[in-house]
């Protein structure tokens, strides 16, 4: 029997630190990466500090995000998006991000989320 492939869309828009919405989003991304299904991720809002260099969540006794992160390439998922407005709204540039991502606009986000056939929001 054939696996029916769908597309997945991961809208990430909590901080990566505080509560287990960060790390959950990653181990759904991964795990339905193994079962070989498109998976993209997307951070809006705060979920954009899920993406900067150099986390240091020891002092608030919670393990690094980065390890889950630096593992995205090796289950081939490579379809990272970031809002171009959260990030201006925070003060920050691309440069400061730890993966490659694409800047996207409010409409570039509409048309993104309509395109998956699942979209789950963490």
């Amino acid at each position: 029997m054939s696996q029916i492939k769908k597309s997945f869309l991961l809208i990430n828009r909590q901080a990566p630190y505080g509560s287990s919405a960060a790390r959950d989003a990653l181990d759904v991304a991964l795990t339905a990466s193994v079962f070989e299904q498109d998976i993209s991720l997307l951070f809006l809002a705060d979920g954009v500090f899920q993406l900067l260099k150099d986390h240091q969540p020891q002092g608030i006794g919670q393990k690094n995000l980065a390890a889950n992160l630096s593992a995205l390439p090796m289950y081939d998922i490579d379809q990272i998006f970031v809002s171009a407005s959260a990030m201006k709204e925070r003060g920050l540039d691309k440069a400061q991000l730890s993966l490659p991502a694409e800047l996207l606009d409010d409409q570039q986000i509409a048309a993104l989320i309509s395109r998956h056939d699942q979209v789950m929001s963490f």
